[in-house]
């Protein structure tokens, strides 16, 4: 009876051992999803980017011909800003139900609206055709844009930073941060590509609509990939045993003001800088020196390449001396760079202009993106964490992504041929990120311990 009694109770110790919950059959390697994440991620960031390139070099003569180019450049970045505008609602929104549904489910609507809205873009009328309306039609696009745009980053990093080990969490929460530059890296090699090989009348007239259409084959390849992925274990976690708050966004604001606050400000010189030489650049170094267009792209293109090295570099890096230190030696960095830049680009030698460039994105802006996702998403407890990220994240996109590229044009207009006020304004956005980070926790450390 003994002996019955303990081979039945070894019988339904095994049982229960190789009983393998059904998520977690299915779940995959952290390598895996970091890499779907950044796919994703680059798919999204093309299509956002996409739109910059074409504000700096060619809308403003498609949608606001009427103006003179400076001003029709000014207007066109202020759609551009538009998008940035949207996108705390769409943070808002999908880190809500990211947080009590899941950052999968989002993840597939998000890319969705982004190439839906980026397809739009390519099938517009011009001001030729349609007048006014074409750049309300724009507007619109830009906004959906920008409301898509708002809730992928947050679902695409915890998706990387929730499964990944608790040590390395830097390293593979920089992966979906890749999306970036190699989204920055695809939209401006395919619209060098389609601009070198077209002379400027087949560009003005229907090629610049080539790289939005080639979207729609992007966000199918998009779809297939994030289908392969299972869920957050984090989130999974807090859904079985049903601890989902019920309004996600209102319990973040109320735990985590402070974190929120710092969260932002930390972005500040992160986004304004890169904004800055991804398109205020481009923009000023072809209107106001007269430098050839393709010599800008190649710059920009070399730059962000580059950047997908330094990125994860600067993220595995975070794992052994911190968050803080790293993001805050981006950030100083990027101030010193402020006059410099300027500088290399008034010899109007392309050679000296990429230099400015790679500096400024492969180091300053890496330093602060690599670690950025798990520093930002270390800030907040799982429950809200979707919410949390998304809001601090978008809403400092307002205030300095939407607005750098605006606010230096305006410089350059009001102060030409001077650059030194728009050097000031680089500072200035960095201090901010210095401070902010120099007052947030360290979390490294925290999530070891």
């Amino acid at each position: 009876m003994l002996h019955m009694r303990i081979r039945n109770q070894g019988e339904r110790q095994m049982s229960e051992a190789i009983t393998i919950h059904p998520l977690q059959a299915k779940q995959p390697s952290h390598v895996t999803v970091a890499t779907a994440s950044l796919i994703g991620t680059a798919i999204e960031w093309y299509d956002f980017f996409l739109y910059g390139t074409a504000a700096a070099l060619i809308f403003n003569k498609l949608f606001f011909p009427t103006f003179d180019p400076m001003m029709g450049t000014l207007l066109a970045f202020a759609t551009y800003a538009l998008g940035f505008i949207a996108r705390p609602l769409g943070g808002v929104v999908f880190g809500h139900y990211g947080d009590k549904i899941g950052r999968k489910t989002m993840l597939y609507l998000t890319l969705l609206i982004m190439g839906a809205a980026t397809a739009a873009i390519g099938f517009l009328p011009t001001y030729e055709t349609a007048g006014i309306w074409a750049a309300i039609l724009l507007v619109t696009c830009r906004l959906i844009q920008g409301f898509g745009l708002g809730g992928e980053w947050g679902g695409a990093v915890l998706m990387a930073v929730e499964h990944a080990p608790a040590d390395r969490r830097g390293f593979y929460g920089s992966w979906p941060q890749l999306g970036a530059p190699l989204g920055l890296v695809l939209g401006t090699l395919v619209f060098s590509v389609v601009s070198s090989v077209l002379t400027d009348a087949q560009l003005y007239a229907w090629g610049w609509r080539i790289p939005f259409l080639f979207s729609i084959a992007l966000v199918l390849v998009g779809l297939w990939i994030r289908f392969t992925i299972a869920e957050s274990p984090e989130f999974q976690k807090v859904k079985d045993t049903k601890q989902e708050v019920k309004m996600p966004i209102l319990e973040a604001i109320r735990m985590y003001p402070k974190n929120i606050l710092l969260a932002m400000g930390a972005r500040f010189a992160e986004n304004g800088f890169f904004y800055i030489y991804a398109t205020f650049v481009l923009a000023y170094a072809t209107q106001s020196l007269g430098m050839n267009k393709q010599d800008m792209l190649n710059g920009v293109l070399i730059g962000a390449a580059i950047e997908t090295f330094t990125i994860p570099a600067f993220g595995a890096l975070s794992d052994r001396v911190g968050r803080r230190p790293i993001y805050i030696f981006g950030a100083v960095f990027s101030a010193l760079m402020s006059f410099p830049l300027f500088m290399l680009l008034s010899t109007k030698n392309p050679q000296y202009a990429w230099i400015a460039i790679v500096l400024g994105l492969a180091v300053g802006h890496a330093a602060m993106y690599g670690p950025q996702a798990s520093f930002l998403s270390e800030l907040f407890g799982t429950k809200v964490r979707y919410s949390g990220v998304s809001l601090g994240y978008n809403l400092a996109s307002i205030f300095a992504g939407a607005l750098s590229p605006l606010i230096a044009t305006g410089l350059m207009t009001a102060y030409a041929p001077a650059t030194w006020p728009i050097s000031l304004y680089m500072i200035a956005l960095a201090l901010i990120t210095i401070v902010s980070v120099y007052f947030a926790t360290e979390t490294r450390k925290m999530v070891q311990a």
